[in-house]
């Protein structure tokens, strides 16, 4: 099927190089425009969006969030907030707390449930704010480490309970000379399955990254000092230290959520 929208989708890639063009104020208008108008639950709309316009706070989140330098350099930074604290303060607004009681129920503080739910909502805002920006040439980078000390962003951003750092998100417009060709993904056999969830024998999974090793090296054999792709995968992306920080940092955040 030929759709130019589709193959615009199609040929996306993760842009961390930036040329030194502008996000126009009116671009950046319609960014936040098309998430707005992304599906949420209920129509609540449990996300909140904080650009980052602050040079010191960009060269901050580049060190915490696992160091990483084109996060100070990116022209847009959003910060996509997993929000229940603003429905939750309308609640009690509108005198729910009080209705509650009248009734003789206990007022209902948000749990995880509500918790995921805003997550959800986040995400598909964040996804469209993305798609929104390939289709008007502009890249952008997804930074999953801005889940990793909580503490420290919570302040930084001045986060009340019932939140959490999501995902923070770079645009720029790319810098052609800057970009790697397409990182392949996995064989569609391993991801998409009808009626039930599958899970694969021993001698199925070794191949699993048969297409990213292939690609890494350029199709020629590669001897790890962990033995094989998968103990390296191990090590560098679920052992890794940051990984550890993520978790750690995911429970305090829930501490705090439960009280």
């Amino acid at each position: 099927m030929k759709n130019e929208t589709v193959e615009i989708l199609m040929n996306r890639r993760s842009v961390r190089t930036y040329s030194e063009r502008k996000i126009e104020e009116q671009e950046k208008q319609v960014l936040f425009d098309c998430a707005m108008r992304a599906p949420t639950a209920g129509n609540m709309m449990l996300y909140s969006m904080i650009e980052v316009s602050d040079q010191k706070i960009k060269d901050q989140l580049a060190v915490t969030c696992d160091n990483q330098p084109f996060i100070a350099k990116a022209p847009l930074v959003v910060l996509f907030v997993a929000d229940y604290q603003r429905m939750f303060d309308f609640y009690k607004a509108c005198g729910a707390d009080a209705w509650a009681e009248s009734g003789g129920k206990t007022f209902r503080r948000p749990q995880e449930g509500d918790l995921f739910l805003a997550i959800n909502d986040a995400l598909i805002a964040a996804q469209t704010m993305v798609n929104a920006a390939e289709l008007l040439g502009i890249g952008a980078c997804y930074i999953g480490d801005i889940m990793e000390n909580y503490e420290t962003h919570s302040a930084m951003f001045r986060l009340p309970e019932y939140t959490f750092p999501i995902t923070l998100v770079c645009f720029g417009y790319p810098k052609t000379d800057g970009l790697s060709g397409q990182v392949p993904r996995y064989e569609e056999k391993f991801v998409r399955f009808e009626n039930s969830y599958k899970r694969f024998d021993a001698a199925e999974l070794t191949h699993l990254m048969d297409r990213l090793e292939a690609w890494q090296h350029n199709g020629k054999p590669h001897e790890y000092d962990e033995g094989n792709i998968g103990c390296y995968q191990y090590r560098r992306k679920f052992d890794a230290d940051f990984t550890k920080e993520m978790s750690r940092s995911v429970r305090a955040a829930l501490k705090k959520w439960n009280n």
